[in-house]
């Protein structure tokens, strides 16, 4: 499956901002069921300076910096990425999860010693009691860990609700939790913590998700969003990805970015100004399936 993907970002200052430096976390990445042969990253103005990095977790970073004044930054990124199909393993025949968890405890591989940074605490996403019980009555005795990852994503979907205006970019997992409500963003934070809370690893991952229109309604262009999920190291079968959101297991319609220990490590653009006032943000993102012919409508997101 191939997609463009056009992710907008645009600040308009009431002043004029001096001196800015930015990094952005826009580049989808690659593996063995994705390729982005193409990239490109359009800064209006042009930087003073712009390089390119990787980080701790190997996800590419773009930087930039501005030398000279201006009242409106737009950024855009354009990907064309190739999804291949994964192999689901059957729930039944995947491993229990509790050797998985004993596995990380005693760094007894290569793979599980790496995956164990992600069973601890993170900045946005802290262990607890109350993540544990409600994980345990899905993780229970012996259970097959993909089975058990069916049950919780089940149960998830029916107590929580979606609902954009009850959270905010920086509402605690805490308060998500009790109210039951929240966005991608939260669930994801909030699944992380359920599964670290049982000593199983759990990586935050950041990126879009096709979407589809209404029945008879054309696709709206920009109309899409960036989108969040989480893998979880199952041992032998590796890096398997959950998207507590949708109740699925990401396949051949979720692109990856990046991915960390939570949304702190992967923020799709952030940096520091000088100057500037009042500044408002204005994000669009488009995903288009490139192999399919599908109506199109102009759309704000």
């Amino acid at each position: 499956m191939q997609y463009r993907v056009t992710h907008t970002t645009t600040y308009t200052s009431s002043e004029v901002i001096s001196v800015g430096h930015n990094e952005a976390w826009l580049r989808p990445r690659e593996m063995p069921s994705q390729i982005c042969p193409l990239y490109e990253l359009r800064i209006e103005p042009e930087p003073s300076i712009r390089s390119t990095r990787y980080d701790y977790f190997g996800n590419t970073v773009s930087q930039f910096s501005f030398n000279q004044g201006y009242r409106e930054l737009k950024v855009t990124s354009v990907s064309e990425v190739t999804l291949r199909e994964k192999s689901i393993t059957k729930e039944s025949c995947s491993p229990a999860w509790e050797p998985i968890a004993s596995l990380l405890r005693d760094r007894a591989t290569a793979e599980s010693l790496n995956a164990y940074e992600f069973v601890f605490n993170s900045p946005r996403v802290r262990r607890s009691e109350t993540l544990q019980a409600y994980a345990l009555q899905s993780f229970t005795s012996k259970r097959p860990i993909i089975a058990a990852l069916a049950d919780l994503l089940q149960r998830f979907k029916q107590d929580f609700k979606f609902d954009s205006t009850s959270t905010n970019v920086w509402t605690p997992l805490e308060v998500a939790f009790k109210q039951r409500r929240g966005v991608c963003q939260d669930f994801a934070h909030m699944m992380i913590g359920m599964l670290r809370s049982i000593g199983l690893a759990a990586r935050y991952n950041s990126g879009y998700i096709r979407t589809y229109p209404p029945e008879g309604k054309p696709r709206l262009v920009g109309a899409d969003a960036s989108h969040a999920w989480v893998s979880v190291f199952c041992g032998e079968l590796g890096w398997v990805d959950v998207d507590p959101t949708n109740n699925s297991i990401p396949n051949l319609e979720h692109i990856t970015v990046a991915w960390g220990r939570d949304y702190t490590d992967v923020v799709p653009i952030k940096g520091v100004v000088i100057g500037g006032g009042h500044t408002t943000m204005h994000v669009g993102v488009d995903v288009a399936p490139l192999n399919e012919e599908e109506p199109t409508a102009e759309g704000v997101a």
